[in-house]
């Protein structure tokens, strides 16, 4: 048995650097092309963090793990938004933007809700629902492309040292890191579910809670690093963005891609989480408008990672 918590940790170490690299080479490419930086912290940041949530996910979905496939999406967004959002938070106060706190936050809290609503239609996500989630994936992408536009200022704050480090990269190393990069995604999902999976038997544990901690925390650390990482530095729009993009991302993206290659059963215990889910994201949208106004303080940040504590309590509990 520690052979397999071994073989997790080894696997989690694999998503985490496979997410580096598939970041650092698909960002290179993108500078490359003159894509605008901020489409880029929109999308491939937030994508390529939220790859270890789609290599676990699709790997669970295929080897029949249905409880994995969507466990890992609901506990990796609670995580996303309670602790990583909170602790983020707690180190250094977040300003929400403009089209944050109007937009993105109440786009994420309709997907929550119309996710929620799929799953419960048939107990199960069909390819065909997979296909409308994947739909509005794209329809998210065209409104951050729309977005970020509008968004010069940014480009001007980091365009003169992103311009120097384009001209040092090479074009074959880049190539080479995002193809390391899915290698090893594919590589430390396929550890992670495995082992997950023998973890949960041997302690005869359920696969949802396996999924909503272990799994969760596990393939959430990449979004951990990056929004903490931003917080230190104040870049609070990096912070926020990443985990509200991956939310998104990982509800549209990972299980419309899962379903489609396979449909995935929905067990109905996941309405508790959710529901947790949707009132998380709801008070993120009221916080804006809560002294200091337009702002996440450090004792919402404590709100939420206590909201987080406790909902790992019950968990165990129930």
């Amino acid at each position: 048995m520690f052979l397999a918590f071994l073989l997790i940790v080894v696997g989690f170490i694999f998503l985490i650097k496979g997410a580096d690299f598939l970041v650092e080479g698909a960002s290179n490419i993108a500078k490359r092309f003159h894509i605008p930086e901020i489409i880029i912290g929109l999308t491939i940041i937030s994508i390529g963090t939220s790859m270890p949530e789609l290599f676990v996910s699709i790997t669970s979905a295929l080897e029949g793990y249905s409880d994995m496939a969507i466990g890992n999406i609901i506990g990796s967004n609670i995580a996303n938004l309670l602790l990583i959002l909170g602790v983020s938070s707690m180190i250094k106060s977040i300003r929400f933007q403009r089209e944050t706190r109007l937009i993105e936050i109440p786009i994420c809290l309709v997907i929550t809700v119309l996710f929620m609503w799929m799953c419960n239609q048939g107990k199960d996500v069909t390819k065909v629902e997979g296909i409308v989630l994947i739909v509005l994936f794209i329809l998210f992408i065209g409104y951050t492309i729309l977005m970020a536009f509008k968004g010069e200022e940014f480009d001007k704050e980091e365009g003169e040292s992103k311009e120097t480090e384009e001209l040092q990269t090479n074009p074959l190393k880049d190539l080479i890191s995002v193809f390391v990069g899915i290698l090893a995604l594919k590589i430390g999902g396929d550890l992670v579910v495995d082992n997950a999976v023998k973890v949960a038997e041997f302690f005869h544990l359920s696969e949802k809670i396996i999924s909503v901690t272990i799994l969760a925390v596990g393939t959430s650390l990449p979004e951990l690093v990056t929004s903490v990482s931003a917080a230190i530095k104040g870049k609070s729009d990096i912070a926020i963005g990443n985990i509200i993009g991956s939310c998104i991302f990982n509800m549209l993206l990972i299980i419309g891609v899962s379903a489609v290659i396979k449909p995935i059963m929905y067990n109905v215990s996941y309405n508790k989480d959710l529901i947790i889910l949707i009132v998380g994201t709801a008070i993120l949208a009221l916080f804006p408008a809560i002294p200091p106004k337009n702002e996440m303080s450090r004792m919402n940040g404590i709100i939420y990672v206590c909201l987080y504590v406790g909902y790992m309590v019950s968990l165990f509990l129930a």
